[in-house]
């Protein structure tokens, strides 16, 4: 007797046919019956070379299956179908070590986001009694079946992924990972799980709705969209696979920002946002080590500070110095804590090299004007918001006029900027949503404030090289003194 298929998980009563089973699922029967090889019907073909731009669908199982779809398309439902199918229609123990256990891994950026396909797949066990009863254990984030096999709830790290053998990894929203430790972490982790899935010939399936053109999902799309390697990229607005979705949803979206709702609802691909800065340039510009360059005798020092009243934003303060046309950044602290505290520290850390006035975020208040003037500290606002000074900064670092500490966090958060054109056609540099910036915050700061210096020394002495020859010694000494 032979094992069913997906489709015979999506139409047949007696599995899932009650669910899936109805008109509206077709895109998604079609999809999956070419993923795991099966011979499409015409219909279903017309539906698959629309979706994936692919004249024949494959003749054999594919290994990845990447869906670039719209929100509320019903992908994660899909996801928790084949969380299920790959857990109990697979029989592994000959391939795995006794003990060993093939884990169906549902990764997400967290565990929260991870439990709405866990709780799908518990939802599709739950309600068929034979799938029930082979669960041997269960708990908030994993399921145990008597096959040696379970599903099971993983936070998106590189770190937390080794060390399994997973017959189908599950990848949710992965255009909107985030890490505080990586630049590229849809990269870093979806090269870590590859491995584990050597031995179980195991597959992978990532979803997400699109973001900017720059991450894993992108660069997949771009190379396999529409081409016949066993890596399948399908792409669809949330109507074309749900066709229940409400166009007055949609129509409402488009009203309120229509390059918004093309991504979340059209599954189009942001062309108002871009990186910053590129991950070479940021690299380039880090020095080896040390982490912390101390105080030099008669070296002049400038900083920069990001205060934080709390939460999950770091108090950051950077130091740096100018080499010629370099600006070297000698330290960035970064502090969470009591903000009184915090400046303390920071306030004995600038004494050390002998810094007694620092520039801040503007957006800071004047709270840390008036705490730092406490130890004896002069503390002005930037004349600019730091979207300006990310802009100020840029050429500087594309020039290879920046030196950075090799701090990973501070490279992550220069590599993750955004710059983002409004309606408007006015350009705004941030963290994407969710991130931080607050250690490129205060190097950004340093390299514009220097920026901003060598700009007004070249205009004087652009302007000083025009004045007649007898009104420029007397300007040049003035200068000279200042």
């Amino acid at each position: 007797m032979s094992l069913p298929t997906i489709r015979d998980m999506m139409t047949d009563p007696h599995l899932f046919g009650d669910h899936f089973g109805d008109d509206s699922w077709k895109p998604w029967t079609a999809l999956l019956s070419a993923f795991y090889g099966l011979a499409l019907t015409d219909d279903e073909l017309r539906i698959f070379q629309q979706i994936t731009r692919r004249s024949n669908s494959p003749k054999e199982a594919c290994e990845e299956l990447w869906l670039v779809v719209g929100r509320r398309g019903g992908k994660t439902n899909v996801a928790a179908l084949l969380a299920v199918f790959a857990a109990i229609f697979n029989d592994f123990a000959t391939r795995m070590a006794p003990g060993e256990i093939a884990t169906v891994m549902v990764l997400a950026e967290s565990r929260k986001q991870a439990r709405t396909c866990f709780r799908y797949a518990r939802g599709l066990i739950n309600e068929n009694r034979m799938f029930k009863q082979l669960v041997v254990k269960e708990d908030a984030e994993s399921i145990e079946f008597n096959n040696r096999c379970a599903i099971e709830i993983t936070t998106a790290s590189f770190r937390a992924v080794r060390g399994y053998s997973v017959p189908l990894c599950i990848a949710d929203e992965v255009a909107f990972w985030r890490s505080e430790d990586s630049a590229n972490p849809d990269y870093e982790i979806l090269n870590a799980i590859r491995p584990a899935m050597a031995t179980l010939d195991g597959k992978m399936v990532v979803l997400s709705s699109p973001y900017a053109r720059r991450g894993e999902l992108w660069n997949t799309y771009r190379r396999h969209y529409g081409d016949d390697s066993p890596i399948l990229v399908a792409q669809a607005p949330s109507y074309v696979m749900n066709p229940s979705f409400p166009q007055r949803v949609l129509d409402r979206a488009k009203e309120r920002d229509p390059v918004a709702a093309a991504a979340e609802y059209g599954a189009e691909f942001r062309t108002d946002i871009e990186a910053f800065l590129s991950r070479e340039s940021v690299e380039a510009a880090a020095r080896l080590e040390p982490l912390v360059m101390p105080p030099q005798g008669r070296t002049k020092y400038f900083a920069f500070l990001d205060p934080s009243g709390g939460g999950q934003d770091e108090f950051c303060l950077a130091i740096g110095h100018h080499e010629g046309q370099r600006t070297v950044i000698d330290l960035v602290q970064a502090r969470r804590g009591p903000p009184a505290e915090i400046v303390a520290e920071y306030a004995a850390l600038l004494r050390r090299y002998r810094v007694h006035s620092a520039t801040s975020d503007r957006y800071a208040g004047s709270w840390p004007a008036d705490e730092f003037k406490r130890h004896g500290i002069k503390v002005e606002q930037a004349a600019k918001p730091k979207s300006d000074l990310y802009k100020d900064a840029l050429a500087a670092f594309n020039s290879g006029q920046v030196e950075i500490p090799p701090d990973e966090r501070l490279i992550t958060q220069f590599c993750s900027l955004e710059r983002r054109t409004a309606r408007s056609g006015r350009d705004s540099i941030d963290h994407p949503p969710g991130g931080h910036d607050d250690r490129a915050n205060v190097v950004a700061g340093l390299v514009a404030e220097r920026t901003k210096r060598s700009d007004y020394r070249r205009a004087l002495e652009s302007a000083l090289a025009d004045e007649p020859a007898r009104a420029r010694p007397k300007r040049i000494i003035s200068m000279g003194t200042q």
